[in-house]
């Protein structure tokens, strides 16, 4: 599913509160932007049995006490499949779109950022998308769409 069609499947899931469908479609070209810089249309993820998106913490070996939460975005379901075996049966690979998980991460309180997994097969290198520059980035169109007149209704 292209970008397009992957903002226009957040936008017809969205709940029709007047509002919400409105707010992704402003927020859409923010999504877009940081797709673009990831090398697939679709990641999966690891999902718990209760639905939750799997997070790793990672603990700086430089400075002790530190840590970051992350989501790992795997290229392929097979490897997400092999990360998911490594868990036993807690987890499972669920394939998503690439703007579905943008979207997602911004609700998940405490995380960090997610790494996609560019290289099917490669799990040493993959890019960060820290949380905080989705938010930054979803907070400029935000604040676009608010300021924006109202439509001319007359």
């Amino acid at each position: 599913m292209d970008l397009d069609l992957q903002i226009r499947s957040l936008i017809d899931k969205a709940p029709p509160d007047g509002s919400t469908p409105q707010i992704l479609e402003a927020i859409a070209p923010a999504l877009v932007l940081i797709a673009q810089q990831l090398q697939h249309l679709e990641y999966s993820i690891l999902q718990s049995v209760d639905e939750s998106w799997a997070i790793v913490v990672l603990s700086n070996l430089k400075q002790p006490g530190r840590e970051k939460k992350v989501i790992y975005a795997f290229p392929t379901f097979q490897d997400a499949s092999s990360a998911a075996a490594a868990g036993g049966d807690r987890v499972r690979p669920v394939p998503l779109p690439v703007t579905h998980i943008l979207f997602q991460m911004i609700a998940l309180e405490g995380l960090d950022s997610i790494v996609f997994f560019e290289n099917p097969g490669n799990q040493e290198v993959g890019t960060e998308i820290p949380r905080q520059q989705v938010q930054d980035l979803i907070n400029l169109y935000l604040q676009q769409y608010r300021s924006a007149p109202p439509p001319d209704i007359a």
